[in-house]
């Protein structure tokens, strides 16, 4: 199993790494460029470089680079879409300049309009925005979602008719994020509810479209449709949910990324480790202590 976290480029690019390697990942995940602002200077060719260097020396693999949280593909607004396409091929030019692997995006709010406008709109932003660019390995994942307000990607059918809408165009995949299946509706915090959940994901999406898995616990109950993380085994998933998604056969090929909360130095280490020792202890979910 590869296990990895998100981490900060605070500082450098390569921090990004370095931090990565620090705490004992595999994989990592980290943005590209501020998170929250339209406007991102795209890094130097030195500063690619020596990202490069710094990642191929610890042979972290692969790299995830996840999208600005403005983005909106699925708008019906000229402005707002406009914004996001410009935002989205800068993305997509820094994670090719990065040599990312993958470029995780959310696929995006209706607001007043209907779902399947939106997706149709998603569909043909992620068109439109790879146009011109020779991928060059890099592959887009389109994450579902917790089904909060407007958002599209709450269902596995919506995720799936998203990527198979983009994929004559470009190479697409899926990231499903564990916080937001189980807000969303899925139980898969239950032994019958992650059977039912990879079956449904895998008649949809299919399971050979899922190329990374976002490790998150839930601080909101089943179906609230709320989007907030937590530690490994301290929210609604738990510790034995967790403990039976890892080491689940058809899943642990499959790389993992920890998105969950620093509340205190250490914490996601401390995450990493625990999804170690559940993968390794599957009999004994007891003895695994949570990060807090």
């Amino acid at each position: 199993m590869k296990v990895g976290v998100h981490t900060s480029i605070a500082g450098a690019l390569e921090n990004a790494a370095h931090r990565a390697k620090e705490i004992g990942c595999d994989t990592f995940q980290m943005f590209s460029a501020n998170p929250r602002g339209w406007l991102s200077r795209p890094p130097s060719a030195e500063a690619c470089a020596r990202f490069r260097e710094v990642r191929a020396a610890y042979g972290l693999s692969p790299l995830v680079i996840h999208d600005n949280y403005l983005i909106n593909l699925a708008s019906a607004s000229s402005s707002i879409r406009g914004k996001s396409l410009k935002a989205f091929r800068g993305e997509i030019a820094r994670a090719l300049a990065l040599g990312a692997d993958y470029l995780v995006t959310h696929p995006g709010s209706a607001g007043d309009t209907k779902p399947s406008t939106a997706i149709r709109n998603s569909i043909e932003s992620l068109r439109e925005a790879a146009s011109g660019f020779k991928m060059d390995g890099l592959r887009i994942l389109i994450e579902n979602t917790a089904g909060q307000g407007s958002v599209i990607g709450r269902t596995f059918e919506e995720v799936a008719e998203i990527i198979q809408g983009a994929e004559r165009q470009l190479p697409v995949g899926a990231c499903i994020d564990t916080a937001h299946c189980f807000e969303a509706g899925y139980q898969i915090n239950t032994a019958a509810g992650l059977k039912e959940t990879l079956q449904l994901m895998d008649e949809t999406i299919g399971l050979a479209m899922v190329r990374l898995i976002h490790a998150n616990d839930s601080k909101t109950d089943f179906e609230s449709h709320s989007d907030r993380h937590e530690h490994i085994g301290k929210g609604k998933i738990g510790v034995e949910g967790f403990r039976r998604i890892v080491c689940h056969r058809r899943l642990r090929n499959i790389p993992f990324i920890c998105e969950t909360p620093m509340d205190r130095p250490g914490d996601d280490k401390r995450n990493l480790s625990v999804m170690r020792k559940l993968a390794g202890e599957r009999s004994s979910p007891s003895k695994v202590k949570s990060p807090r």
